[in-house]
């Protein structure tokens, strides 16, 4: 059965973030905590959300990590409760959005934050007692604004998932001003990171017709605008387009994402210095070729459909043009040119496979990889 679900009011548009007042009392917020991130606070990025607060009280937690931890979560929480606050406003990238909804639960439901996560089988037990959240993204990558799931890494060092259709934001303002000053390095690796969202979920078997268009949009949009974005971060139409394809990509992955996650989540439990979307940009090409012979891939023929949003001229049923495609579009963002640039070893690869089997994101590629796939996908990605 197929289930398909749009929830999120949003609005994108240049001075979006001027309704986050409204909103917070259309949705019932009388002092939120707004969470956010030390950089976006330094960067003066968080202010135009504080600014629209006018007198609205609210607290702040600006701690978040560039991944987030339970034990921010906790310190997240205290705040909730020692301030009364009854939402949560997220202004920042994935992580500060991922950290809010992982607040929301933390803050309402009892026990450590693991009984929560998907793998645990604890999606079910996440209720609608819920924080409400707001999400306003000041990045173009992860999409979590229109998003179900949140990944932390838990308190054992797992970097888990975790999904409810209440974790949905009650609402996403998607500013385009408020990231024109993302350096080209984050424009570049958040871009590829909403990229890889569209690729791997048009790839994804469940049935979502809808998710396929919508993957197939945003990725065209993407791969048209993310090296105008990154070259010249002032240019709005680029980063309206980028905003757009990052919410297009996490609106499609409801179908379900595939190897390039599981890796990229993997190893970034393992190291979570690495940053999530340069790691999805490392393993595409490995993937799209590792896929390629899926049945499902070859009845639909989404490879060629995939190449024909990029541009592609042909592509072959091997996906080695496509691959190529990805691998080349990484060396003119300049991004790593494979794992082992970015401190990456071989003798990380049985770590990196153990939690890639575990990862939530494993039983929904269009081929189920077994140890060896993955190690063979680690070692062509080197």
């Amino acid at each position: 059965m197929a289930r398909i679900l749009y929830l999120t009011q949003i609005d994108i548009d240049p001075g979006a973030v001027r309704l986050l007042r409204g909103e917070c009392q259309r949705t019932g917020m009388r002092r939120p905590l707004v969470v956010t991130d030390a950089g976006v606070r330094a960067a003066g990025v968080l202010q135009p959300a504080l600014d629209a607060l006018g007198d609205l009280a609210h607290a702040v937690f600006d701690q978040t990590p560039s991944n987030p931890t339970e034990a921010a979560v906790r310190a997240a929480v205290a705040i909730v409760r020692s301030e009364g606050c009854d939402g949560l406003v997220a202004v920042g990238g994935g992580s500060s959005i991922d950290l809010a909804k992982a607040v929301a639960i933390a803050a309402t439901h009892p026990g450590p934050l693991k009984t929560y996560a998907t793998i645990e089988g604890g999606s079910a037990l996440i209720t609608e007692a819920v924080l409400p959240l707001i999400a306003v993204p000041t990045t173009a990558g992860t999409g979590s604004e229109v998003a179900r799931g949140a990944i932390v890494i838990v308190d054992d060092g797992r970097k888990l998932g975790f999904h409810s259709w209440y974790l949905l934001p009650k609402a996403a303002l998607l500013d385009p001003e408020l990231t024109l000053a993302l350096p080209p390095g984050l424009t570049a690796a958040t871009g590829m990171d909403a990229i890889a969202h569209c690729l791997e979920t048009f790839m994804a078997p469940a049935v979502n017709p809808p998710a396929d268009g919508i993957a197939l949009d945003g990725l065209a949009r993407g791969w048209a605008y993310i090296e105008t974005a990154t070259r010249n971060g002032r240019d709005l139409t680029a980063r309206w387009n980028m905003l757009s394809a990052s919410m297009q990509g996490a609106m499609a992955f409801q179908k379900g994402l595939g190897c390039v996650h599981s890796l990229s989540h993997s190893l970034g439990g393992v190291n979570p210095r690495l940053h999530h979307g340069t790691l999805n940009a490392m393993f595409l090409p490995a993937v799209i070729r590792f896929n390629a012979s899926a049945p499902s891939i070859q009845a639909d023929r989404r490879l060629q459909r995939m190449a024909q949003a990029i541009g592609l001229d042909s592509c072959d049923l091997e996906g080695r043009d496509l691959a190529n495609a990805v691998r080349d579009l990484n060396a003119r963002l300049g991004l790593p040119s494979g794992l082992r640039a970015m401190g990456v070893t071989d003798d990380l690869f049985e770590r990196i496979v153990d939690g890639a089997m575990a990862d939530h994101c494993h039983k929904t590629n269009p081929r189920i990889a077994t140890r060896d796939d993955y190690l063979q996908m680690l070692q062509a990605s080197i």
